[in-house]
């Protein structure tokens, strides 16, 4: 069975296209299922791709497709778990299931893992910012029929939050802080409430971006540069657990600055290395320094989460706009100072 299908592809900063491509499924695969895009979320790793033509040292060196937050719809399969016209959340990950890291659980490790829209490997990894796409069957995670469209194409970024928020091991009435409120700050916002954090204090330069985190379940929010964080520095810090979402180094230095002793910080955010690093304190306060990255079976969790309504991503999302108008979309995406999230609609 041959498919064509438009595709939104980056091949180098500020270049970007919709070309036909063609989809080629066996109708007797097992193990594949052809689906139909509906909805993808504009992530910072495909803003780095459209801005600078890379991420990090991962540099485009031929046209690929963008995305991996995405919804889909199911067109053919040979799954009994799943049946034509079935809307699924698509995990975008596909780790190789034999290493050491698969074998035990921590697949977000893989060592030959394959993520949708990265340039990581030559030739590239496609992502889903395509009309038709055939994925692995594992990859297909049902959820409600009812559940909005608008809502579940946060299942991406939702499971890298809910990793991060399990890092620390327990959050039930705990004392949270979360420096840096972007989307995945505001979704880890929600997370940790979820989680059971009695409260949540956040940080943030912008304005809009605190408001949003209030909605989201946030318990009061403060000015990352004027407002005062001495009661939270006292006595060796006040959080159980930070969380830095910004990948700044002084959103850091803060979070160690308000940390109590023997407390955790968990380092979402992505950035340069951080110099003059206060290891000092880390070492003198004893605090529990981990990273996170990505998810393992959280994004089941995620896809639960949102389709039973237990989490309300909708104050992060500023526009839906038509696949065909993907520059416009990228440059919305962009303007932080008006926007957190944009999705692409193939509908």
């Amino acid at each position: 069975m041959e498919i064509k299908t438009h595709s939104c592809v980056v091949k180098g900063p500020k270049d970007v296209d919709i070309i036909e491509q063609t989809v080629n499924y066996d109708e007797s695969d097992q193990t594949h299922t052809l689906v139909k895009m509906i909805r993808g979320g504009i992530c910072g790793s495909d803003l780095h791709y459209y801005q600078h033509g890379k991420v990090g040292n991962f540099e485009v060196k031929h046209p690929m497709v963008l995305g991996h937050e995405m919804i889909a719809e199911v067109v053919k399969t040979n799954d009994p778990k799943l049946y034509v016209g079935q809307k699924v959340a698509i995990n975008p990950s596909k780790p190789c299931g034999h290493c050491k890291y698969c074998l035990s659980n921590e697949s977000n490790q893989c060592e030959t893992m394959r993520f949708f829209g990265s340039a990581m490997y030559n030739p590239h990894i496609d992502g889903g910012y395509t009309q038709f796409k055939v994925v692995d069957n594992a990859q297909c995670i049902a959820y409600s029929q009812e559940a909005a469209d608008d809502v579940m194409t946060f299942a991406e970024p939702l499971a890298v939050s809910i990793h991060a928020a399990k890092q620390p091991g327990d959050l039930i009435n705990k004392r949270v802080f979360i420096s840096g409120v972007g989307p995945i700050g505001c979704l880890t916002v929600a997370a940790a409430k979820a989680l059971g954090a009695k409260e949540i204090v956040v940080a943030d330069l912008s304005q809009r971006c605190l408001d949003i985190a209030l909605q989201m379940g946030a318990t009061k929010a403060l000015n990352a540069a004027t407002d005062d964080f001495s009661e939270y520095s006292a006595h060796k810090g006040a959080f159980d657990v930070s969380f830095e979402a910004s990948g700044h180094p002084s959103s850091l230095e803060r979070c160690l600055t308000v940390t109590r002793a023997r407390g955790h910080i968990v380092q979402i955010g992505m950035g340069g290395n951080v110099p003059d690093f206060p290891i000092m304190t880390l070492i003198a306060k004893e605090i529990n320094l981990v990273g996170s990255f990505r998810f393992t079976e959280e994004f089941n969790t995620s896809v639960e989460w949102l389709s039973s309504g237990k989490i309300n991503p909708l104050p992060l999302l500023s526009a839906v706009v038509p696949y065909h108008n993907l520059e416009q979309a990228l440059i919305k995406a962009g303007d932080k100072t008006h926007v957190s999230k944009v999705q692409l609609s193939f509908a």
